[in-house]
This record gives structure tokens, sequence and C-alpha cells, in this order.
């Protein structure tokens, strides 16, 4: 008996171990029954339903998102830094003459930030001496000059009291252009842009100095070539920000030169009188076309080279034969095409009576007045600006006097009409005859 109490009591000593060793697991188990039950509990009461928990789940997966996007900014920001802090060596080697190692330095910034070199904006600090000292983004000074005319005129007025648009480099007995008044000053500005509107030697002339710079930047000056440009159509600035930009930006002719096309084409001749062979002629001519700040235009076709015909196209008073005079007009349509519209007809040469045949009975010559319409638009090509014309339009009005009638014949646009292209002639404007 003794001995079974004996046995006994060693599985119980045992079976006391095995609980004292699953009271951890128990302990966890009961936990999560007993969290299991609060958030049962939870859900059944009143006012609580699924939309609760779908937000709940919304938020904290709209919060793993933010953490994302946050640590990817951080990511991109530091990579970004790393890039800087390279470009800037590069730069640095660059100037000290090692051009193999700044280029390893280039190649390496820009794997990590291919545009790096348009993100920093550096100049030299001047106690800089480590890379990170030596550029620093700077944006004030861009501010500072990004208004040239507004700069010079207050550096103008800090000067002095009274205000002197520029002071004589040397000491000399001669009354120096700085002595003359403001208002004779731009009417020696108006004379060189005379009445054929030439702003290039304008913009020359402003690059004397601060005060002539002033001095070619009058808003004055700019609202008389943009009238005698555009007329009425130009009474209002929008959208352009100032005179001097809607004179370069808005579409027009240029007065500085001609326009000059050439056509060329193979022409079959007659056949000889043996029947042995036919000649071929090489045919070649000139267009010119000559615009005018008064809304004149001429127009001359002819076989001579432009070296002989340009100079003899600077003023209306040409002798030249068969050459068209007439007027143009700009148009701009709502595609944004700026068009040119011209009539031109044969220059009037007034003949002195010839006497000596006055006596005999003249045939009566039925009287017609031919003009030509023309069709132009307006384009640019290459660098330069509002230097090409392409034909869009030709034909012939005859009228005749006596009844009336007009009699139209149109042109077709083919390759007998290649575009003019703009050629400058600095003769047109090497004086000056009146004033803007």
């Amino acid at each position: 008996m003794a001995e079974a109490e004996e046995d006994c009591h060693p599985d119980a000593v045992r079976a006391g171990d095995d609980d004292e060793t699953e009271s951890p697991a128990e302990t966890d188990l009961q936990a999560q029954l007993q969290m299991f039950r609060a958030q049962w509990m939870f859900e059944l009461a009143p006012g609580v339903g699924s939309s609760n928990l779908e937000t709940r789940s919304c938020r904290a997966a709209r919060g793993s998102l933010l953490k994302t996007a946050d640590t990817k900014g951080k990511q991109e920001l530091a990579k970004e830094e790393k890039a800087r802090e390279l470009f800037l060596k590069a730069v640095e080697e660059e100037q000290n003459g090692a051009l193999y190692e700044a280029i390893k330095f280039y190649r390496r910034a820009m794997q990590l930030v291919p545009d790096i070199e348009f993100k920093i904006t550096y100049t030299r600090s001047p106690d800089g001496d480590g890379v990170g000292n030596s550029y620093i983004e700077d944006s004030d000074e861009d501010s500072k000059v990004a208004d040239l005319l507004a700069s010079f005129q207050q550096q103008l007025t800090l000067q002095e009291s009274a205000l002197k648009l520029c002071q004589p480099e040397l000491e000399s007995s001669q009354t120096h252009i700085s002595a003359l008044p403001m208002e004779v000053l731009m009417y020696v500005f108006r004379w060189v842009v005379s009445s054929d509107l030439d702003l290039r030697s304008l913009e020359q002339l402003s690059q004397v100095c601060r005060g002539f710079y002033i001095c070619a930047r009058d808003p004055e000056i700019w609202r008389l070539a943009c009238l005698k440009v555009w007329g009425r159509s130009c009474i209002k600035l929008v959208p352009y920000t100032s005179w001097r930009e809607m004179f370069l930006e808005r579409p027009r002719v240029r007065f500085d030169g001609v326009y000059i096309s050439k056509t060329t084409y193979i022409r079959q001749g007659e056949q000889s009188l043996d029947g042995f062979y036919r000649a071929w002629h090489q045919v070649e001519y000139y267009r010119y076309i000559r615009f005018f700040p008064d809304g004149h235009v001429m127009m001359l076709t002819t076989p001579e080279e432009p070296q002989s015909i340009v100079p003899r196209l600077r003023t209306r008073n040409t002798r030249t034969e068969a050459i068209l005079l007439g007027h143009y007009r700009l148009s701009q349509d709502t595609d944004n095409q700026t068009k040119v519209f011209a009539v031109i007809t044969k220059k009037k040469e007034e003949k002195p009576l010839d006497y000596k045949f006055r006596y005999f009975r003249r045939v009566p010559v039925q009287e017609a007045e031919q003009s030509f319409h023309v069709g132009l638009q307006l384009c640019s090509s290459g660098h330069q600006r509002f230097n090409k014309l392409i034909w869009i339009h030709h034909s012939c009005h005859i009228t005749y006097k006596p009844t009336g009638e007009t009699a139209v014949t149109a042109f077709e646009i083919d390759k007998m009409y290649p575009p003019l292209l703009f050629a400058r002639a600095r003769s047109y404007t090497a004086s000056s005859e009146r004033p803007l």
C-alpha cells in the first residue's frame, strides 16, 4: 500500500511539473481569447458596423502608403544631395586641370540624377575653401539683373541728383554729348531709327553705355514704330508686355532688304532645218519684292542678278523698266497665319508729246488698266524671323475703261513660284531721310 502511494506520488509530481511548464502557453491562449471576446463584443455593440472597420483598415493602408512615400522622398533627396556633391567635386577637379577625374565624377553624378546640371546654379563664395563652400546656390543675383532697364535707371538716379545719361571717359575741351538735354537726345535717336524703321541700328546704339540703353528702350519710339507698321490694329498692347516686345514678336514684313526668289526651268527649242537635232534652253529669272514702312511695295521680274538689281530698289523713284508699284496690307487669320496681300500696277511714265505727226489722224486705241493681285504667306525659316514668303495667290486684272468690264486671269501656283527669301541690304539703312 505504501509502495503504491509512493508510485503515485512521482506521477503527481510529474503532472505538477507538466502544469507548470504549460502555464505560459495557456496564459498566452487566455490572453488571445480575451482579446477575441473584446473585439467580438465591440462589433456587436450598437452603432458600430463594418464601415468603421473599413475606415480603420483604410486609415492603416493610408498610413503605410504615406510612410512608403516619405521613405522614397528621403531616398530621392539623399540621392540628389549625393549627386550634387559629386557634380561640384567634378567642377573643382576640372578647374584644377584634372579632366580625367572630373569626367569620372560627372559620370557618377549623372548616373544618380541625369539632370543634376540644371538643378543647381552656382557661383563662387568669397570665403569658401571646400567643395560645398566654394559654390552656393544664387537666386538674388538673377533677380537683380532680371530687369536690366530698371537696374540702369536706379544706378543713374543714385549717382547724381541731376540726371545725366553718360559721362565722358576722357577729359576734353569739346562739349560732350551728355550735355545735351534729354529731348534733344531722344530726337537724335528718332533720326537713328528714321522713317525706314532701322531698329537694328537702335539696338546697336544701346550697347554704347547705360544711358544710351535707357534711351533705346524708350516706349514712345517703339510705339511709333508699331503704329507705322500695323496702324490702328495695334492700339491695344495686349497680349504683349511692351511696345518693343510687340515689334519684335508680332509677324511683320522686313524693310531693310529685299525678298528674292530664283526660278529655273528647261524649255524646248525649235528643231534644226535638217531635223538632225533640237535645242534645249535653260531659263533663269528672278523675282524681287521690296516693302516700305508706309505701305508701298515694289515688284520686279528680271533675269538680272541680285548684285545689279538690289541697289536700284533702295527708293521708289527708281528708273528700272518693267517695275510694278502698289500697296500692301497685312492680314492675320484665325489660325494665326499672317498673310500679305498686294495690288500692284506697272509704273506710269509720262511721255512727251510728239508734235511731228500732229496732223495725222490717229486710230483710237481701247484704253485698259492692268493690275496684279498677289497673296503671300509670311513665315520664318532657320534662325531668322519673318524671312520667307510663300505664294498663295497671283492673278491679273484687266479693266476696260469704256465698258467698265474686268477680265480676271488667275495663275496656277506651281513650281514656277518658289518661295521668296529675305536678303538684307546694308545700303538701305546707311542714311536717313526723315526722323521717325
